[in-house]
């Protein structure tokens, strides 16, 4: 119902891990953790974006893909002076490829304690319905689709 991987993402994750966290630019995002799961008639999707400001994430649908976009950007100031720093900075991205029993015109997006939250119902379309059957000489019966 949802997407497909990428692993070259995943192997740039590796990398990164392994030689340092590399901050991701727009043209060469970073990969963003998420989890997805059914809720009743409801598609959810959450993302873990700690330490990006609402105003810094993006939401595009555009033929039934999904493309997120946040950007952490570094503490700036005059008196700050940066001690250590292992969080890493820069653009996150992540594309899902939602599927055609989705609802993508009625999403509904929130953002609380650094967590991008998605509702994204399940068309009435894809949803299980009756379909009556006319038979002869006795009155119509039904049947589960």
């Amino acid at each position: 119902m949802l997407m497909r991987t990428d692993p070259f993402r995943e192997l740039d994750r590796l990398t990164q891990q392994v030689f340092g966290n590399a901050p991701g630019t727009w043209s060469r995002p970073t990969a963003m953790p998420m989890d997805a799961f059914r809720d009743g008639d409801h598609f959810v999707v959450c993302f873990d974006l700690p330490g990006v400001p609402a105003d810094a994430i993006e939401l595009d649908v555009e033929r039934n893909v999904l493309t997120v976009k946040a950007e952490r950007r570094p503490f700036s100031g005059e008196h700050v002076e940066m001690q250590v720093a292992e969080r890493p900075l820069g653009v996150f991205s992540r594309q899902l490829f939602l599927g055609d029993t989705l609802d993508t015109d009625h999403i509904d997006a929130s953002y609380d304690a650094g967590v991008l939250t998605l509702r994204i119902p399940i068309a009435e379309k894809a949803k299980p319905r009756r379909i009556s059957i006319a038979g002869t000489g006795s009155e119509p019966r039904q049947i589960d689709a």
